[in-house]
């Protein structure tokens, strides 16, 4: 059994390695392809290029940069059309410019495009599964331009197409056609195709003409303004073509989003160098450097002054409403473009210190500085470069003493790079980052230590990338100067290069015994099941919880997670890797966030997969904060009490219903708790006849199972006929008199056939007189999943489940029994794991619910 686990494990670590592996492969080839093209190039040769750039044909570029960005912006105009969706333009371009300005940035999920359109649009009213067909509606747009572009070129010069590819000229031209004849079959099938169709188990929905033939411009002029870009700031006498050019970028581009290399770095410029070969190697690399600051870094700066700007509006605004909606913009991305901002400072501070400092600036420190500071603060510089790339994890995590860290450290590095070369522009970026973390301080105010999180697979590869990459910066600046071991010790104003060597060093040797230190962490003692002082501790948060399913932590099979001021607790269980918590926590709005990401750091130290099951739309953006992905699981049914009546056409069932009860002899009660012992051995003969009538066993986790330590912490309503019972249900009672759940129902024999439907409806008559407002009949599992055409697969799995799974489950009779009572519908999520961690999270949580998988596969 231990071996077999042992062997699982190892298979699953393998699994979570794989893809950040294969960048890693993939950057470290492309690097020492890199490094072999410009071998007899000096890194004082590309800086010389990059000078000598026109400022006319940067300010085309910069021009040709807004224009590609403003275009973007209608990317998402189209899908919220597809969708049938309505956003107010300015929500939706700004969406736009903050998700396209990081998702080209960054290639950790946290910064993806995805990910912060989720966030944005999440306050505008849309769901998951809107925001997934946004996400996909622009992937396929982007594919249309790339398409578009490399087909035209591949065909108006199929020789320099079949030199970027490395094929015969005459595959090139056919490539291009074929793309080409792709794009007009899309438009066709707009035009003239079936409505729907399915691909791969995906239901697609065609576009309407208005929606696909403006996408196909719109994509391919986006794309290739950004390919002009590039092109203007080529030295002038490269000789290259556009339309040429235009193959050799959208391939690149292609192969850059393919290796998942954060940013196609180094991935991009290598193919580019590689199908240009009549450019010189030195002055491409200068143009692609430019290339990089206007395309990539300048749109990102504009954001983060965007940001700070909005931020700053709602610190200081008097009007409810715009701060409100400033708020509303801004508030839900906070910890993810600051994390960003402080990766990016980083990676600066360390590109600075393995690169040649400015000589007339380095001459006028050398009359005002001794030798020993500026040698300090080159080393301290890098170390604070280093240190702001972790810190990024713990404030996208929201990490309280990770902002106040960050704000000293980005201070000091301002500092240093004056210091170590007057670095007036890196002391700038600094500063607006430091500015941008400042008004945003509001968002971080986890407790939590900087470092208890482990780094994931993703992380530690980009850190490795972006650590590899100013290495290898620092080596190619460098490579001329002949190696010895006396340069680690030479000390002087001129010594660049044994600055670089120290601070790599340094910087290498730091990363690599943090992240060991990180990874061989010994795991925690795991936390058992909850104690009768843990219950006892929990009852007062219980008593003031508005869900009456806080209840459901006395059951006594889960285990709780308090908060560090225990002012809010979370129920949680662990099967197998699943470590699921039950429903949101309970308690304190701030001690919720706190245990949110206390108990993801809990399960990521155990290996295990987070899981929030049954949780409401309104906390998802906090669960996908965490990098969990939300999926509807089913509706839960509530009846609003006060509006409750018997009167009416539509309640003309529940009135039969309820006299034919009646004339069997029924009668109901409510049964306080300390009246509950004398009847304790009568409930107990009809739970045990129900169970034996069912063939069933006792659930657990989100339900409970009957004991008589579990029923008595509750009412019970009772439904007798003459002396004994013959039906009851246990009651979660809401502490703030908000709503009443039903636990356990339970029914014997001798129990009239109307029987539930009379409890059901004495209660809601009862509940009503006591001055509740909700009666919770529970969640219909799968009801209600999305139909959208291109819903996530979990909705069409889930769709088909609930038509024709009732050889399992009533899912269907079960919705349909309730609707009767006409509730209000509200959506009910699991937010876990993708990917392949789902079917296991999935399974793992039908075991905690049902301990009985196995029965049901058999039967």
């Amino acid at each position: 059994m231990d071996q077999a686990r042992t062997g699982q494990d190892l298979r699953e670590l393998w699994w979570r390695w794989l893809l950040p592996g294969v960048s890693l492969l993939i950057f470290a080839g492309v690097a020492l392809a890199l490094h072999r093209e410009l071998a007899q190039f000096r890194f004082s040769n590309v800086l010389a290029h990059l000078r000598s750039i026109p400022a006319a044909a940067i300010g085309g570029a910069i021009f040709c940069t807004a224009l590609s960005y403003w275009l973007l912006g209608f990317y998402d105009v189209l899908a919220l059309r597809y969708l049938g969706k309505r956003v107010p333009y300015g929500r939706t371009v700004f969406t736009s410019f903050i998700a396209y300005s990081f998702g080209h940035n960054f290639g950790i999920a946290a910064f993806t495009g995805g990910a912060v359109r989720y966030r944005l649009y999440a306050s505008a009213g849309l769901n998951a599964a809107d925001v997934a067909t946004i996400a996909a509606f622009c992937t396929v747009t982007t594919a249309i331009g790339l398409g578009a572009l490399a087909g035209v070129s591949f065909i108006v010069a199929p020789l320099q197409g079949g030199h970027a590819l490395h094929v015969n000229p005459v595959i090139a031209l056919a490539l291009g056609a074929l793309l080409l004849l792709s794009i007009v079959l899309y438009a066709l099938w707009s035009l003239f195709g079936p409505r729907q169709f399915e691909l791969l188990g995906w239901a697609l929905r065609a576009p309407a003409p208005s929606v696909a033939l403006p996408q196909i411009v719109l994509a391919a002029v986006d794309l290739g303004l950004s390919a002009v870009v590039l092109w203007l700031l080529l030295p002038a006498d490269s000789g290259v073509g556009l339309l040429a050019f235009a193959g050799a970028y959208a391939t690149a581009i292609t192969a850059g989003i393919i290796s998942h290399v954060p940013g196609g770095l180094g991935v991009f410029e290598s193919l580019i160098v590689l199908a240009l070969p009549g450019v010189p190697a030195d002055q491409l690399i200068g143009s692609l450097l430019a290339w990089r600051a206007v395309y990539y870094l300048l749109p990102l700066l504009v954001a983060a002054l965007l940001f700070g700007g909005q931020e700053l509006r709602t610190q200081r605004s008097k009007l409810a409403r715009i701060e409100q909606m400033a708020a509303a913009y801004i508030a839900p991305i906070v910890p993810q473009v600051s994390g960003a901002l402080v990766f990016v400072a980083g990676f600066v501070l360390l590109v600075s210190g393995v690169t040649p400092s400015i000589d007339q600036r380095l001459s006028l420190l050398r009359h005002i500085l001794p030798l020993a500071v500026l040698e300090v603060s080159h080393l301290a510089g890098s170390v604070i470069g280093l240190a702001l790339l972790i810190l990024a994890r713990a404030l996208f995590r929201r990490v309280a003493a990770a902002y106040q860290l960050t704000v000293w450290l980005l201070a000091a590095g301002m500092l240093t790079s004056l210091l170590r070369g007057l670095e007036i522009e890196q002391v700038l970026i600094l500063a607006i980052v430091l500015a941008v973390l400042w008004l945003g301080r509001r968002a971080f105010y986890r407790p939590a230590a900087i470092l208890a999180q482990r780094f994931t697979p993703a992380w530690i590869a980009s850190l490795a990338i972006v650590i590899s990459t100013a290495v290898w910066i620092g080596f190619f600046a460098y490579r001329h100067v002949d190696y010895s071991h006396a340069l680690w010790w030479t000390f002087a104003f001129e010594g660049d290069a044994p600055r670089m060597l120290r601070a790599s060093l340094v910087v290498v040797l730091l990363a690599a015994a943090f992240l060991a230190t990180n990874l061989l962490r010994p795991a925690r003692p795991e936390p058992g099941v909850a104690s009768a002082q843990d219950l006892q501790r929990a009852r007062p948060l219980i008593a003031l919880c508005p869900q009456a399913m806080a209840n459901a932590a006395l059951s006594g099979d889960k285990r709780l997670l308090f908060s560090n001021a225990g002012d809010a607790f979370l129920m949680y269980q662990i099967n197998g890797r699943s470590w699921v918590a039950l429903g949101d926590p309970i308690g304190a709005r701030d001690g919720q966030e706190e245990l949110v990401w206390r108990f993801r750091e809990l399960s990521d130290r155990h290996g295990g997969w987070t899981a929030f099951y049954q949780v409401s739309a309104e906390r998802l953006p906090l669960y996908i904060d965490l990098g969990l992905a939300a999926m509807k699981i089913g509706e839960e049914a509530r009846v609003s009490l006060a509006d409750f009546s018997l009167e009416g056409s539509a309640r003309a069932e529940l009135r039969t219903q309820r006299r034919r009860a009646e004339r069997d002899g029924a009668t109901f009660e409510v049964v306080r708790p300390e009246q509950l012992p004398p009847l304790m051995p009568k409930l107990r003969t009809v739970s045990d006849a129900w169970l034996e009538d069912k063939a069933a066993a006792e659930k657990g986790f989100s339900v409970g199972a009957f004991s008589e330590s579990y029923v008595s912490n509750f009412p019970v309503a009772v439904v007798r006929t003459g002396a004994d019972p013959v039906a009851f249900a246990s009651l979660w009672i809401a502490g703030t008199g908000e709503e009443i759940a039903v636990d356990l129902m339970r029914f014997g024999p001798d129990a009239p056939r109307a029987v539930m439907d009379f409890l059901f409806v004495e209660l809601m008559l009862w509940g009503r007189s006591q001055g509740y407002r909700w009666l919770n009949l529970g969640m219909a599992p799968l009801a209600g999943l999305e139909q959208h055409p291109l819903a996530p697969a979990w909705h069409r799995v889930g769709n088909f489940v609930f038509r024709y799974g009732e050889h399992f489950y009533n899912f269907d009779g079960l919705r349909r029994y309730k609707a009767k009572f006409n509730p209000v519908w509200e959506s009910k999520y699991l937010a876990s794991p993708g990917g392949l961690a789902l079917p296991r999270v999935l399974l793992d949580i039908s075991v905690l619910i049902s301990g009985g998988v196995k029965e049901l596969f058999a039967k």
